[in-house]
């Protein structure tokens, strides 16, 4: 392409509006454009760096047997009905009528649809297994859409569904997901690694995410320092600290005037906060909930809403809520009487001995309580992991590292086969709802992971697999008719080849044409300057360093790049 003929709207200052490194070189070099918040267009350079990652997504997805599918972006709203999630889906999702007043909504996600197409065209076991997936754009009406197209309101995403006949079918299905998924991050130049998820509002058994890590990632994912342990924060777990023995002690009601914190408490029984329980209450669904954690801990509120059976999200009970059920002012609740529709107890509170609670009276804890004795209730795992606690695995060190979403595959089960009557005659002859999998990507999220991954000072570093062009072709002089010949004649060269060249024929000055090519990340420049009288150009690749070479050798040096980035040529 000859930039002269281009639509080239790079910028030299950052905009005010921009918040992560992706979002501001992404306006900068001129790849998309704001039209409102979370909204964007894509330019034309944009464009090409999403349509190369959409294929290597489908060359994959197609080598691991799936086949491309489009559904509609208007859904009807009885679909949603049908499978229970119209109501329960929150504000996220765009609703509209028809001019029948039919409700509808934008995508936010496509499960029902598949299932719908599944139920109606698939009726033998004989036609499974099966893997449809389509590449389209989803709408969510963020509540607080930012950092470019990290978080948008409309959003480009591949989302695939598999239908089983068994759970042994859906393993198969899942595993050939998780392998496509690899491949289509290491060829898009991304470091993701798989961890443990929460499956959330999609539902379903066991569920993984692909995390890229990032200091502006929007969760926390843990790592264990010594094996390859990894999970979100909202499914990690911690192998139980192993505490010593002590004999039960009577328990006792004492004052602790003006002390209701952990640490208040703590500090005024002059004891550590590890042999403190605290109590949080919380509105699920209309049912109170108490949850109970050693007083060092916090609760990890998407574990609570799992073992609650939460419709969505939950909150914490109101002040009447909390007087009601405990009988006292807040931080002086306790397990022994409290009156609540759930007691929820970490694992930890259940292994402590002779700790302290809150006495269900203001101005008054219990000491000396313990769990099995003295109260009871559900015992499992509700509290965050922490950096330092040792890794349920091996036992390692774990830590915590920011990261952001790129891939979320989900073990569906008959989640939506059930509620929506999607079976197949199996080869009994019995009707049996199809074992789902749902497997997604991020596409616009994961072009913009890549940037935050491959920067520099300077601009973006694409990899060679995802970038808008291969290579720049610079004539410093365009006034030069040698020079522009030359560089007329390399451009046509490698266009021959299969080269995505671009030829910068404006009438800049070589440093503006510089400074665009390392902006918009073109992995390698070729600069035809004074020295093509000796046969002469310099070569450059984007993070390395120029080198003078001969004109005859740039093809096989580009030729070089190619194989060593296992990409093929004409």
């Amino acid at each position: 392409m000859k930039m002269s003929n281009m639509l080239i709207s790079t910028l030299r200052e950052v905009p005010a509006e921009a918040e992560i490194d992706s979002h501001k070189l992404m306006l900068r070099a001129g790849m998309i454009r704001k039209m409102a918040a979370g909204v964007y267009n894509y330019m034309p350079l944009g464009l090409k760096v999403l349509k190369k990652v959409e294929d290597i997504v489908r060359e994959e997805m197609n080598a691991a047997g799936a086949q491309e599918f489009l559904a509609s972006a208007i859904i009807p709203a009885e679909l949603w009905q049908e499978s229970g999630r119209w109501d329960a889906y929150g504000a996220e999702m765009f609703r509209l009528k028809d001019r029948g007043e039919r409700d509808f909504c934008l995508g936010p996600t496509h499960e029902e649809v598949f299932t719908d197409i599944a139920r109606n065209e698939i009726k033998s076991y004989k036609q499974l297994p099966l893997n449809l997936y389509q590449v389209q754009t989803k709408y969510r009406d963020e509540r607080r859409p930012r950092f470019g197209v990290m978080r948008s309101r409309e959003f480009v995403m591949k989302d695939a569904y598999s239908f089983d006949k068994d759970q042994k079918g859906l393993d198969i299905s899942y595993d050939k997901m998780h392998d496509a998924y690899v491949k289509i991050f290491n060829r898009c130049g991304l470091d993701a690694k798989c961890v443990a998820a929460d499956s959330g509002a999609i539902g379903g058994a066991n569920s993984a995410e692909f995390m890229v890590k990032s200091e502006v990632g929007e969760d926390d994912v843990v790592f264990c320092t010594n094996c390859d342990y990894a999970a979100n924060i909202e499914k990690a777990t911690a192998k139980l600290e192993e505490l010593e023995k002590e004999e039960l002690m009577e328990a006792k009601k004492i004052a602790t005037p003006d002390s209701r914190g952990i640490n208040e408490v703590a500090e005024f029984l002059n004891i550590s906060p590890k042999k403190t329980v605290k109590t949080l209450l919380y509105n699920v669904d209309g049912k109170i909930v108490a949850v109970f954690v050693r007083g060092d801990r916090e609760v990890n509120e998407v574990k609570v809403a799992n073992a609650s059976n939460a419709s969505g999200d939950i909150e914490m009970a109101s002040h009447e809520e909390y007087i009601k059920a405990a009988g006292c002012d807040i931080g002086f609740a306790g397990p022994i009487g409290i009156k609540v529709d759930l007691i929820l107890v970490d694992e930890e509170v259940k292994n402590m001995y002779n700790f302290v609670v809150g006495g269900n009276e203001t101005g008054y804890h219990i000491q000396n309580v313990n769990y099995g004795r003295d109260f009871d209730g559900t015992v499992s795992d509700f509290r965050n992991v922490t950096e330092g606690d040792m890794c349920p695995d091996c036992g390692g060190k774990l830590t915590i590292a920011r990261g952001t979403e790129v891939g979320h595959i989900f073990k569906l089960g008959t989640k939506y086969s059930e509620s929506m009557n999607a079976n197949f005659i199996d080869e009994g002859g019995k009707e049996k709802p199809f074992i789902m999998g749902c497997y997604g990507i991020g596409v616009t999220r994961t072009m913009a992971s890549i940037i935050e991954q491959h920067h520099d000072e300077n601009g973006i570093v694409w990899p060679l697999s995802v970038a808008p062009y291969h290579i720049s072709v610079i004539p410093v002089n365009v006034k030069d008719e040698e020079q522009v010949k030359v560089a007329n004649e390399l451009y046509e060269q490698l266009v021959g080849m299969g080269v995505e060249a671009l030829l910068d024929d404006r009438n800049e000055r070589a440093g503006v044409k510089f400074k665009d090519s390392e902006l918009m990340g073109i992995p390698m420049r070729v600069t035809v300057g004074k020295k093509i009288g000796d046969g002469e150009v310099e070569f450059k690749l984007r993070d390395g360093e120029m080198e003078v070479i001969k004109i005859s050798d740039v093809c096989n040096i580009i030729k070089s790049e190619f194989e060593k980035n296992n990409m093929k040529l004409k």
